[in-house]
């Protein structure tokens, strides 16, 4: 087992692994246990240092540990300690609801996931909370993925994508998917036969990619933004489910009693500029956040618009961006609500 200690200054990974990014990630102790792609390991924080162990790796030859990646490296990358984050922050819209959101995530750092793993994981979050999310990912590690141990702790790798596709429909209903298992084993098929590579996505445009991702089966647009923030670091990326859409009809549209969805996407995609994917998830947990300290019921990631729906509306959307630049720079951006 590897020790490595990594300065990690403006970061809160509390609240980064609580922030309803990622939802594999266990508290141990002081620390938390999860797995970073085929490795496992566990992390604490103490101030502006990291403390982290890992082990594993796919044990291919007895060389595999000094060919495995460095520890330190791997931490800072799917962390995103590089995120100028004091300057992200400073990019956002200077209003109300915006700056008690930064003043409450301070540290809460956008992860790099693997991009198979995040696309599967929020596959399965349709229609599901975080907890029931949870759930199911650690449900398919177990059933599929590989053991791993980081000290005394026993951790399962995601499966990949040729190792569900070998599944049946029931395998995966077993793992509480419910009708999702349908759209989860399409989506490991074509990714596990290479008819769809993730990684070569990477080069796509923010609307090709988008447009790719949706075509996919259960992936709309807010599932599509997410894997484009979270695995694809597209940080204009704006997923818009039923926490966000709330928020930005109460306290950006307070005083209109209809705000189409086009509207909302096209606010927040002008509003909020080239770091909307990180306003997005201030937004998000704060709100989730507030709301669980009184005692509401908890949060779902349900999608709210098609992926067909979201075909016909992308030309719309772009024809109508400029007028509403226009509107901004005209001082015309609805004022937020009290």
């Amino acid at each position: 087992m590897k020790l490595v200690k990594i300065s990690a200054p403006d970061f809160d990974l509390a609240k980064t692994l609580d922030s309803g990014q990622v939802f594999h990630w266990e508290k141990i102790g002081v620390g938390f246990v999860g797995a970073i792609a085929d490795y496992a390991v566990y992390v604490e924080q103490n101030g502006d240092l990291l403390k982290g162990y890992l082990e594993g790796g796919t044990p291919a030859t007895p060389r595999s540990r000094e060919l495995a990646p460095p520890v330190a490296g791997m931490v800072r990358h799917y962390f995103a300690l590089d995120h100028p984050l004091a300057d992200i922050c400073a990019s956002f819209p200077n209003d109300p609801i915006m700056n008690q959101a930064r003043d409450f995530c301070r540290g809460l750092r956008i992860i790099r996931q693997p991009k198979w793993e995040c696309l599967a994981t929020f596959i399965c979050s349709s229609m599901k909370q975080v907890a029931h999310i949870r759930q199911i990912s650690l449900a398919l590690r177990r059933r599929f993925g590989d053991k791993r141990r980081v000290g005394a702790h026993v951790i399962h790798t995601f499966p990949p994508a040729r190792r569900i596709a070998r599944a049946t429909e029931d395998d995966l209903r077993k793992c509480a998917l419910g009708y999702r298992a349908k759209n989860l084993l399409a989506s490991a098929r074509l990714v596990g036969s290479g008819k769809c590579d993730l990684e070569s996505w990477s080069a796509l445009s923010d609307p090709d990619l988008r447009q790719k991702l949706c075509s996919l089966p259960g992936v709309g647009a807010k599932i599509a933004n997410c894997v484009m923030l979270f695995a694809y670091e597209r940080l204009r990326a704006f997923p818009i489910d039923v926490w966000i859409e709330r928020v930005l009809k109460q306290q950006y549209f307070p005083r209109k009693k209809k705000v189409s969805d086009l509207q909302l996407r096209e606010f927040s995609e002008t509003y909020f500029g080239a770091h909307g994917g990180y306003a997005q998830q201030y937004l998000f947990h704060h709100a989730r956040m507030s709301l669980r300290t009184s005692g509401v019921s908890r949060d779902s990631s349900t999608p709210l618009r098609s992926a067909r729906n979201d075909k016909e509306e992308g030309a719309r959307l772009a024809s109508r961006r400029s007028r509403m630049a226009k509107k901004l720079n005209d001082g015309a951006v609805p004022t937020p609500g009290p």
